[in-house]
């Protein structure tokens, strides 16, 4: 069919939309819409917009059009909406529809509905929820309430505390996913790894006892190796040894604190004093008091089993030590460094024997997602079923417009100036919006709706009607598709003409408007200097008892004061300037009325050319754009891509914008007591004019000649032809 000035497509069965891919692009209506701020379902949209852009196009809904038809039997069930889908729709030839149909059947099952074969909208919204819940619900996230025994509950929530968690589907319980699940199991082996590497002989020459040994040297080495190395520089000058050890402003430094001996201050200094070729005590008074107990744990896990007991340690006998636990101080900075490492052995062998019993219940899981598709999917066939008809009529065409069915565009209905508008659209920005929406060539006010603490900004076409009394701040009622009232305020007006009648009384209106203006104007002018006179002259009355002082007097500026009649006589060159030009003006609209009276029978064709001079470029300009009014540029700039210019002319108008009238078989009770009565003196005055008008006008024409006196004849030459 075509309307809007374009071929609108009609879908007569679902062959047509199972081939829709053939039809040219060009004939679409629509190139793209967006998902939001449009009366349509957004869920649907959103399973339509498969890249997630929020914009649909037409690759998008060809894509779905197709997705359905190779799950379904028949394509004609896309026609028939209402959201519900038998299993004996789905085509169980192909697999895409025979799993949905095995989906279905379980979904029925699980409802408790074994003997339904009828699948609705309403049994798979709320199924995920449900689904979600279960211990299974295909996230592939595990949380400890998932586990059945402790041993993996416990690895999953050390899993948790050093790799972190990832909320559940359901309530957003944290859990565990397999990603950080495989990371922590590759953090258990490496652990496992480094303990199984310190079993052999060679890096334990004390067995378990190794790893406190070589714990216990780590903590002094520094400190041992610094004091030798002081050593050997006494060694090779005496005079060092001073220098080499605190000097007494180090001590005059600590003796003004309380002491402790783990101070810092103190830890900081030598093990030992320093002399050449000493041995360093490993206890008594000569050793620095703050390491005393780690060089306790020295001498007792590390000297005592690799040495032998003794009370001093030379140079030699540190480098012995030091080369008999270097291979398990290797070792031991081989350790992994991750979260793990500060587990003990058992402890990881424990968490090793776990892992495999973890990544099956994730697995396992993971497992449930295949039901979680099929359901989206139904979810999907079943939305396809009830909105893509309205989707298509919306977007390939424009029929739901065009029959008044209520398109996918419209907000709802705004009842403003005694009228209703069915054309709004919502918007974001009325600025940004208005500088596209203008090229439509339509009267649109934009308006702020409230409702409840809501706010909604929508744009009306006024496409009906006059449009004088439409101005910023006229309030109305805007009820939405859903039914709910709003209060509405226009904010913005974009004026353009609604009809032809309307253009013909504009000029007039205008014209009625400036002498309104001009004569207010004039009038608060007037006004104003009445005021400041009357001011000065109460001014001077009030004050007409005080003394003027002399001085101030001369120097006071001179104020303005009502002009006073004064006792001189009028000038005569006036009042002849005046009389000329009174007589110079009436001369003119004589010699103007009398050329029009002169016209005789062509007086009503120049009456009619006036009006057509005065109104026919307003009725011409509005003939214009009420050609070029159209619907595309309203929508482009709310975010869709129109493919044609959509018209909206004067008979689509009238019926988008209605004005109010008496419903048919009404009628008025009663007259309307405060309507304005017409006077006595104007309807006469009325009178008057229109008899003087046509005897004037019979006289010119000679009508009367026959029947007045020869003084009053218009021509009489003619009247007394036919008795000559």
């Amino acid at each position: 069919m075509r309307a809007g000035g374009v071929d609108q497509v009609v879908f007569r069965n679902g062959e047509d939309i199972a081939h829709i891919a053939e039809l040219d692009q060009k004939l679409w209506v629509v190139l793209a819409c967006p998902t939001r701020g449009i009366d349509f379902d957004a869920r649907t949209l959103d399973l339509i917009d498969t890249d997630g852009d929020g914009r649909v196009r037409p690759p998008e809904v060809i894509a779905a059009c197709q997705w359905a038809c190779e799950r379904l039997r028949s394509a004609d069930v896309l026609l028939a909406g209402g959201g519900t889908l038998s299993l004996q729709d789905l085509d169980d030839t192909r697999a895409p529809g025979a799993d949905l149909a095995k989906e279905g059947r379980r979904i029925l099952d699980l409802l408790g509905k074994k003997d339904t074969h009828t699948l609705t909208l309403a049994d798979i919204s709320d199924r995920g929820e449900w689904l979600a819940a279960m211990r299974f619900n295909g996230d592939g996230v595990v949380t400890p309430a998932t586990a059945t025994d402790d041993a993996l509950r416990a690895i999953i929530e050390e899993a948790m505390r050093t790799h972190g968690s990832t909320p559940d589907r359901h309530e957003h319980t944290p859990g565990l996913d397999r990603a950080r699940a495989e990371a922590f199991m590759a953090d258990v082996h490496a652990m496992r790894d480094w303990y199984a590497r310190g079993d052999e002989d060679a890096l334990l020459p004390l067995g378990a006892r190794t790893l406190a040994a070589a714990e216990a040297v780590r903590a002094v080495a520094a400190k041992i190796d610094d004091f030798f190395a002081r050593c050997r520089v006494a060694a090779y000058d005496v005079q060092a040894v001073v220098a080499l050890n605190p000097s007494p402003e180090a001590y005059d430094a600590l003796a003004g604190h309380t002491l402790d001996a783990s101070v810092q201050p103190v830890a900081e200094l030598p093990l030992a004093p320093v002399t050449p070729h000493r041995a360093l005590p490993l206890g008594g008074a000569s050793l620095n008091p703050a390491w005393a107990e780690a060089m306790a744990t020295f001498a007792r896990d590390a000297v005592a089993p690799l040495l032998g007991a003794r009370d001093t340690l030379d140079e030699d006998g540190w480098q012995s030590l030091r080369r008999q636990l270097a291979p398990c101080d290797a070792w031991i900075a081989a350790r992994p460094a991750n979260a793990l490492a500060g587990l003990s052995r058992e402890r990881i062998d424990a968490l090793f024997a776990t892992g495999d019993a973890l990544l099956a219940l994730i697995a396992e899981d993971e497992a449930a997602e295949h039901h979680n598709r099929l359901l989206t999917d139904l979810e999907k066939l079943l939305r396809l079923q009830r909105d893509l008809h309205v989707l298509l009529h919306n977007f390939v065409s424009f029929k739901a417009f065009y029959r008044r069915e209520g398109a996918i565009f419209q907000a709802g209905t705004l009842y403003l100036d005694g009228r209703s508008c069915e054309l709004t659209v919502q918007v974001q920005d009325a600025a940004r919006h208005a500088a596209l929406a203008g090229l439509a060539k339509t009267c649109l006010a934009y308006c702020d709706c409230t409702r409840q603490g809501q706010k909604m900004s929508i744009v009306a076409a006024f496409t009906a009607g006059d449009v004088d009394f439409l101005f910023v701040g006229r309030n109305g009622v805007f009820y939405d598709r859903q039914g709910r009232d709003w209060d509405a305020t226009i904010t913005r007006l974009i004026e353009n003409p609604t009809s032809v009648a309307q253009a013909f009384f504009a000029p007039y209106k205008k014209f009625v408007r400036l002498i309104e203006e001009q004569v207010a104007k004039r009038a608060a002018a007037s006004e104003a200097g009445s005021q400041t006179a009357l001011q000065s002259l109460a001014g001077r009355v009030a004050t007409a008892d005080r003394p003027a002082d002399a001085s101030t007097a001369a120097k006071a500026p001179a104020r303005p004061g009502p002009v006073l009649p004064s006792g001189s006589r009028i000038d005569v060159g006036t009042v002849a300037a005046i009389g000329v030009a009174l007589g110079s003006i009436s001369a003119v609209l004589v010699g103007i009325f009398g050329k029009f009276i002169d016209l005789g029978q062509w007086i009503p064709v120049a009456l009619v050319g006036i009006v057509i001079a005065i109104s026919g470029p307003s009725m011409l300009i509005a003939w214009l754009k009420l050609r070029q009014r159209s619907l595309g540029p309203i929508l482009d700039a709310s975010g869709w891509a129109i493919n044609g210019r959509m018209k909206v002319n004067v008979r689509l108008g009238g019926m988008l914008s209605q004005t109010a009238h008496v419903p048919p078989g009404a009628r008025r009770i009663a007259p309307d007591p405060y309507r304005q009565r017409p006077g006595l003196a104007g309807a006469l005055a009325a009178v008057t004019c229109v008899v003087g008008a046509v005897l004037l006008l019979a006289w010119r024409m000679d009508w009367l000649d026959h029947r007045l006196p020869p003084r009053l004849q218009h021509d009489p030459a003619a009247a007394s032809a036919p008795g000559a």
